[in-house]
């Protein structure tokens, strides 16, 4: 939605999680979260900083993402969080809404349900990455986490190469049969694996988990892998070894959030790497960095997940359902 209200559609939209899930696409996503971070490179678009804090109720982690998008015309924020007890109660464990206003008079213009985007924005970030930094003959597709997200990200994931098998680990076993189903779904091989063994199998691995402890060690990756970490948004979080960095051509959504709450605080706090290290996905994009340099390099993303890309999505949702009749107007 990037035109300002006129008098005859002033008003607020609202956009249910119902509709977001009919007119959002996987390939809207990733073509929406690809343009946003070639636009961040640029700098056209930048993120506000991050505020993210544990509330000491319900082991709650609850937040706020803003930004505003110069090109793309969006301007807004995500407020929401991480409630660990969601999924005994039915629901999701990501909570959020994202509010756009016009940037032309910072009139609120929409409410637009953030869970699904929230999901399908950070698939399409992990899909971006995979895209640019994959090799092109990867076929096998390692799986750290199985939780409510990650079956976007096989989703995905599965679109940007020609695989023909899933290896996947997950702390708690009885959670991959879903994942399986998933992957069978797609037509692909799906064998449940020790994290060594995925390490030694997969030419892609995506790590989509919630820890604060290395899930996948250095040693374990094998030479041509792309890792896209996209668990890690807090400091303190971890999904892979730090040593791993040290190994491998890192790039990141951005590099304000990797080296603070991304995968990559730990390796930069050791000293492993430094900032001038981590190359803006963007750059890739945009075709001023080459990415990949050879089939034996190890590239790894930080996904560490910006309040840019759900401003991105959030936009398309509220373009296209007031488009199709799909929206709810109320007046302000």
């Amino acid at each position: 939605m990037t035109s300002s209200p006129t008098p005859e559609n002033a008003g607020l939209l609202i956009i249910s999680e119902e509709v977001c899930a009919q007119v959002v696409s996987r390939s809207d996503s990733f073509d929406a979260v690809e343009a946003v971070f070639g636009a961040m490179a640029r700098g056209d678009a930048y993120n506000f900083p991050v505020i993210r804090e544990a509330i000491g109720y319900a082991d709650a982690l609850y937040g706020f993402k803003s930004g505003f998008d110069r090109a793309g015309k969006a301007l807004g924020v995500k407020s929401g969080g991480f409630w660990p007890g969601n999924m005994e109660k039915g629901l999701t464990n990501h909570q959020s809404t994202i509010f756009l206003f016009n940037p032309d008079t910072g009139q609120l213009q929409a409410l637009v349900g953030g869970n699904y985007l929230t999901a399908v924005r950070t698939a399409a970030s992990s899909s971006v990455s995979i895209a640019h930094l994959a090799r092109k003959d990867a076929r096998v597709l390692g799986m750290v986490g199985a939780g409510h997200q990650s079956t976007f990200q096989l989703r995905a994931a599965a679109e940007q190469r020609a695989f023909k098998k899933v290896v996947a680990w997950n702390p708690h076993p009885d959670m991959l049969p879903k994942l399986g189903a998933v992957a069978e779904e797609l037509g692909l091989e799906f064998e449940a694996v020790s994290q060594e063994a995925l390490g030694a199998q997969a030419d892609v691995i995506i790590t989509i988990t919630s820890a604060f402890e290395p899930l996948m060690m250095a040693d374990w990756i094998k030479p041509g892998t792309h890792i896209a970490c996209m668990g890690t948004d807090t400091k303190g979080k971890m999904e892979v070894d730090k040593a791993l960095f040290a190994r491998a051509t890192v790039f990141a959504d951005e590099i304000a959030q990797s080296i603070t709450i991304g995968e990559a605080q730990h390796a930069i706090a050791d000293g492993l790497i430094t900032e001038g290290d981590i190359t803006p996905i963007g750059d890739v994009i945009n075709g001023t960095h080459a990415g990949r340099s050879s089939d034996d390099e190890i590239t790894l993303f930080d996904g560490t997940g910006v309040g840019l890309q759900d401003l991105a999505v959030a936009s398309v949702a509220a373009r296209v359902a007031e488009e199709k009749g799909l929206a709810t107007r109320v007046a302000l």
